[in-house]
């Protein structure tokens, strides 16, 4: 047919398409109202509704009542099933059925037992289809249920998505219908979105463009939507345009399918696995259509869940894992953050997902992945490689704030030297659509243009689950290699970065942390979330120390290897990049807080065992004495509390070996006693024969003296343990986000409820209490303890906290000049400037550190350690410690309540590595443990190490080896260093092992008499399997 040529005005040839093929505009007339074709009711429709999320086989088994299309189910949470009782019209013979569903709800339709789909509007999942050619001997009389969800894909929030659910809210249901899908106008449709998109992308000074302007507009001229028979030439235009070929030098974009699923966020973990089993049983339909199609997958805990409450759909994921089609990626147990876990739950993260992949798929991850995380750990690449990873894909970097991250695709160097080869999509985002604009960004955005010519498309609905589509895969087939765009490849991970690595030679390094610019509200929100992680990894720890001491003494001992996989596992979950850093809803909140309660009362429970096993061994007994066990890598002499008398703990001063146990027997005559005296002002003087300190009637620190070399570490004319309130509202994201202006607010808390009094005068401890209003809702109580033979004054603080977009801080002002601090990360440390020079400096006005941070000049400085805090700042001379937040959203009552925390303050001569802060901290961190009842004959240790620059951080039974150990340990000062790790057993095995235990039979371990010779390098972690039963 000739068309007369019309005039180029692009505007009016670009809406004329955009027009034709809208669902807003003239759909009488176009051909997006086409797409549907005759519709039929349903035969009938009844619900069941409940609070619970029950069985399959509960669900049918209750009591339905008749509902109808418009009604609205609910509350929030609740679910729904709804019996689908159909019939499809024998005239539809030949045609392709759907059974059309929409609601607000997140449904799941079963069919023969079995889920068979999600239906998600969100999520663009909306129609399933019962047969794609209609035939006489398909059954036309069907019986489904629909599971529907009360929540949407992102929860429920009111008002806006990230806020508290609406408890309240209603879920309607807008369609329920039987519907002849035209599939050709489907195709069309997607023809002119492609090219239309390609209109827009490339713009008007392209020719591409305009090459692919008119070809829809020639399509809508021969396109007559009520003429199916006109459908083919307009199909053969759209097939010539994108079979034009690209030169060889293009751009490959490797597409692989993928969905997010925030394993707890705006939902419940509960809702998390019906989350999963909607989005991957969709997953499976379409790699049962599309054999070419490549879904990638993460987190072994949401593998686990499916296995658990869908086997069928586990064991179909399972086939396509075998056939390579559905990938498992990353490696961890979950996506965990990247920031505040501790060294050793990082490398049990890899060691239960890496199993799991291995025992339920036969594969170990070969890439990390983690693309959500709010910032990354330096010392992540040589826990990576540890795993046996060395590539790595996230995009968050994409949201800093400030300044642009100037790599996509780069080699990251840990503090240690490991270095891993590291990808972030350019397209800066890990849900795309498949759509042009995907591709036009992934090059335009590419900032390694000349040194990597490779980047990934991840395409699906992410975050809340949905996953890919069946229109996101045809996106993406029609231009797999179209003139003017990148080539495309449905490609897999290690393709990706195999290719990578083949061209990586002009590749940049970036050395040190991957830090990102915003969410650093997150080190401090939901602040028992973070006392719960802390504590419990402290306890793990000291579970496996004390049932290793058991099991080497007492062949009778069973070493608890189940439960404390099952402990580990809870651990590991909550460390999920939206739990542990507090940026979840409060059902979650309340899940988190009840697995710490039950890893402390079954952990408490199994160290008692363990403790009361080695009653029998050669050098204890039972009797009515107590022993002390010390779980860290040296000796320990401290101040402990043994029982309550009154008002007043009995104290005793003891000495722990290493690794080991020793009677209860006070050394109190061997120190230096505290004196607290009250001086004619009104301050308190505390001393101890190391410290000297000084407070006001408002608990300030006014004096705190390092005795040894009379040096002062407050600053003059300031105050240490000053309490700061700054107002804190973000520009949007309320629990994640604290913003640079909050710092222009700052007010002290002056106004003083209880001036400080005298608790304890002296002995083996002194100490002071006071009580502060924060406002007429808050308030603070605190008793400021200093013990003998203690090189630190703690702050055991109460805060009562009723406070609405408030942040509390508290400042210590200190006596030293230096440009750089240090914060203790996973098995180091790591120093960051304390001065605003550049963007890259004061975007950094909030950081995260683990159990210690330290500001220090040459002979000189000060530490903070803390028991269970994370975010720090250091400005100049004022190191400051974030106590509590009070976002809004997405929990209503986040961190409201009562609180308990503890931090001290440590002056210190020369290096923090010689004044031994880093084994102070973990002492703060890691109580002595009273084993009641038992006489010790004589102190025993199990481990001792040479050199105070390595720090033995795990003993444990070795994976699937009832007879051997693991014991990791790690370089902790920075420096390269020879050590000595001995036992008093004989060694009859000792081999380097990774960190999935997989001994390196090419390295034996260098043994002599019971003696492992160790050569670290700087940060280095050494893991050794050891047999020594």
């Amino acid at each position: 047919m000739y068309h007369p040529p019309v005039l180029k005005n692009r505007r009016t040839l670009l809406e004329r398409s955009e027009k034709f093929i809208s669902d807003t505009y003239f759909t009488d007339c176009n051909l997006r109202g086409r797409l549907y074709g005759d519709t039929h009711q349903l035969t009938s429709l009844s619900v069941s509704q409940t609070a619970k999320r029950i069985s399959y086989s509960e669900a049918v088994q209750q009591n339905f009542q008749p509902c109808k299309v418009g009604d609205a189910f609910g509350s929030t949470w609740w679910t729904c099933w709804f019996k689908v009782v159909l019939k499809i019209p024998e005239a539809w013979r030949g045609k392709e059925v759907h059974l059309r569903w929409e609601s607000d709800g997140e449904g799941m339709l079963w069919r023969d037992e079995q889920p068979v789909q999600g239906l998600t509007k969100e999520g663009e999942k909306t129609s399933y289809i019962l047969s794609e050619c209609l035939k006489q001997n398909e059954p036309h009389s069907i019986t489904l249920y629909v599971e529907l969800a009360c929540n949407g894909l992102f929860g429920a929030g009111q008002g806006s998505f990230i806020a508290a659910p609406d408890p309240n809210r209603k879920y309607t249901l807008q369609k329920a219908e039987l519907v002849v899908f035209n599939r050709d106008v489907q195709e069309l449709l997607t023809d002119f979105e492609m090219l239309v998109d390609i209109v827009k992308m490339l713009g008007e000074e392209d020719q591409r463009g305009y090459q692919a302007l008119f070809t829809a507009n020639e399509m809508v001229n021969l396109c007559d939507p009520t003429d199916p028979d006109s459908f083919s030439s307009a199909r053969s235009l759209a097939q010539k345009f994108f079979s034009q070929r690209n030169g060889q030098s293009q751009h490959i974009v490797h597409a692989m399918g993928h969905c997010h699923i925030d394993s707890a966020w705006l939902w419940p973990y509960e809702e998390t696995i019906r989350k999963c089993a909607r989005s991957w049983v969709t997953v499976v339909r379409l790699m049962e259509k599309n054999p070419e199609f490549i879904f990638t997958c993460s987190q072994a805990q949401q593998f686990q869940w499916v296995k658990n409450w869908y086997p069928g759909l586990f064991s179909r994921i399972q086939y396509f894992v075998q056939k390579g089609q559905f990938i498992p990626v990353g490696g961890t147990w979950v996506e965990m953050d990247g920031n505040l876990p501790s060294g050793e739950s990082m490398v049990r993260q890899f060691l239960e997902g890496q199993n799991f992949f291995k025992a339920e798929f036969g594969q170990y991850c070969k890439e990390f992945w983690l693309p959500d995380t709010f910032g990354y750990s330096a010392q992540l690449p040589q826990i990576m490689q540890g795993a046996g990873i060395d590539r790595f894909l996230t995009q968050k970097l994409s949201w800093n704030l400030v300044n642009t991250f100037p790599h996509n695709t780069f080699f990251w160097e840990g503090i240690d030297g490991s270095q891993v080869l590291t990808h972030f999509p350019p397209g800066n985002s890990y849900e795309m659509k498949g759509k042009i604009e995907d591709l036009i960004k992934t090059v335009k955005h590419n900032k390694d243009k000349g040194r990597a010519n490779h980047s990934a498309v991840l395409f699906g609905f992410g975050d809340g689950g949905g996953g890919p589509t069946q229109l996101m895969l045809d996106r993406l087939q029609r231009v797999q290699d179209s003139d003017g765009l990148p080539r495309v490849n449905m490609s897999t991970p290690d393709r990706l970065f195999s290719e990578l690595q083949a061209e990586s030679g002009l590749l940049c390094t970036w050395s040190g942390e991957l830090f990102l610019e915003l969410h650093n509200g997150t080190y401090t929100t939901q602040a028992k979330i973070k006392l719960g992680n802390r504590r419990c990894e402290a306890l793990l720890h000291d579970v496996e120390v004390g049932s290793c001491l058991a099991l080497s003494q007492n062949v009778g001992f069973s070493y608890p290897t189940k439960q404390l996989q099952e402990l580990w596992r809870l651990l590991l979950l909550n460390q999920f990049h939206d739990v542990i850093p507090g940026s979840c809803i409060e059902m979650v909140v309340e899940d988190a807080l009840e697995y710490y309660k039950e890893i402390q009362k079954t952990g408490s429970r199994l160290l008692l065992s363990a403790c009361h096993a080695l009653r029998s061994t050669p050098w204890m007994e039972v009797g009515s004495g107590t022993a002390v066990l010390n779980t860290l890598s040296w000796d320990r002499t401290e101040v402990i509390a043994l029982s309550e008398e009154g008002a007043q703990s009995r104290l005793a001063l003891v000495k722990v070996p290493c690794v080991g146990v020793a009677s209860l027997t006070d050394l109190a005559g061997s120190v230096s006693k505290v004196t607290v005296t009250v001086q004619a002002d009104g301050t308190v003087r505390m001393e101890n024969g190391l410290l000297q300190a000084v407070l006001d009637r408002m608990g300030h620190l006014v004096s705190l003296l390092l005795v040894q070399t009379n040096r002062e570490a407050i600053s003059d004319g300031c105050f240490g343990n000053q309490f700061v309130l700054f107002d804190d509202v973000p520009l949007y994201w309320d629990a994640w986000d604290v913003m640079d202006y909050h710092l222009q607010t700052r007010k002290p808390v002056v106004d003083v409820i209880k001036p400080v009094q005298v608790l304890s005068s002296g002995g083996l401890r002194g100490s002071v209490t006071f009580s502060l209003r924060i406002s007429a809702k808050s308030s603070i109580t605190q008793e400021v303890i200093l013990d003998a033979n203690c090189p630190y004054i703690k702050f055991s603080t109460q805060v009562d906290w009723a406070e609405a977009h408030k942040f509390l801080k508290v400042e210590f002002p200190v006596q030293v000049r230096s440009s750089n601090a240090t914060y203790e990360i996973q098995f180091g440390h790591l120093q960051r400037p304390t001065h605003r020079n550049t963007s890259w400096d004061w975007v950094r006005f909030e950081v995260w550190g683990h159990k210690w941070a330290d500001v220090s000049e040459h002979g000189f400085g000060v530490a903070l350690l803390n028991d269970c805090k994370y975010g720090y700042s250091v400005h100049q001379n004022i190191m400051t410690l974030s106590l509590l937040r009070a976002p809004k959203a997405p929990d209503a009552n986040a961190d409201m309540g009562h609180h308990e925390f503890t931090y001290a303050v440590m002056p210190h001569a020369g290096s923090f590595q010689e004044a031994s802060v880093i084994q102070h901290a973990y002492n703060l961190n890691f109580p002595l443990r009273l084993i009641p009842d038992m006489n010790n004959i004589r102190p025993w240790s199990m481990f001792t190490v040479s050199s105070a620059a390595v720090i033995l951080e795990t003993i444990k039974q070795a994976e699937g080896k009832n007879n051997s150990l693991v014991v990791r340990l790690f370089e902790s000062h920075g420096s390269s260093v020879l050590a000595v790790l001995s036992t008093p057993f004989p060694v009859k095995e000792a081999w380097h092992c990774d960190l999935l235990e997989q001994p390196n039979y090419s390295r034996p371990a260098e043994v002599n008499d019971s003696k492992v010779s160790l050569t670290f390098r700087p940060f280095q972690i050494i893991s050794l399997l050891l047999r020594i039963f």
